[in-house]
């Protein structure tokens, strides 16, 4: 199966897809995707504007998975303008743009899915589900398992940060926290990938 990888990230949510697919994975930040690569080698990485990526190969690939930024739809956010510490910015609307542009032209028919968090706002398009602390917009039906908000699975060794066994002790990187408060639970990638997989089987019951 091809997939596509958008905001790829140091790839929490791919962490248990195994080897058996293509995978291509997008990712803006070129030390942020030479971890990618040597966590998973034999994916194909592409550094580039995940956005604009999807607009022109959103035909191609089986199963596309995105996770747009995330920041400015954060409850976070809200309350560090509040308090002065960051200026006030306009919600990413990359967002939405991704969602219908994937509900209304993904003419090829594969499962897609948009991930992001619990925004400070109702959210312009209701999610599919929300799977532990993240929203999820699909096109398949995704049963909500009950996982568990993970924001304290984080380990600190020192200064730095190890998360879902994603150690980032030795690189020279900055905002070494933030990348891995970023990733996606890689259980929930894992049943969100097999749950895309049977509405492509005849016999699957489409009521819950």
């Amino acid at each position: 199966m091809k997939i596509l990888n958008l905001y790829a990230g140091i790839g929490g949510n791919r962490k248990l897809w195994g080897d058996t697919h293509e995978i291509t994975a997008v990712e803006w930040n070129e030390e942020i995707a030479n971890i990618y690569k040597e966590y998973f080698p034999n994916d194909k990485v592409i550094v580039t504007d995940a956005h604009q990526y999807l607009l022109k190969h959103i035909q191609e690939f089986d199963f596309i998975w995105s996770s747009p930024p995330c920041p400015t739809h954060s409850e976070l956010r809200k309350m560090s303008v509040y308090r002065g510490q960051v200026p006030l910015d306009y919600p990413d609307l990359s967002l939405y743009q991704e969602i219908v542009t994937l509900r209304y032209f993904n003419k090829k028919g594969g499962s897609w899915i948009v991930e992001n968090v619990d925004p400070y706002y109702k959210p312009w398009i209701m999610p599919s589900v929300k799977l532990g602390r993240h929203l999820f917009w699909c096109n398949f039906p995704v049963r909500n398992r009950g996982f568990k908000n993970d924001n304290k699975k984080v380990e600190y060794v020192g200064d730095n940060d190890i998360r879902f066994e994603f150690n980032l002790q030795s690189y020279n990187i900055k905002k070494k926290t933030q990348i891995l408060r970023n990733i996606v639970n890689p259980e929930i990638g894992l049943y969100l990938l097999n749950e895309s997989q049977k509405r492509l089987k005849p016999f699957f019951n489409w009521n819950y």
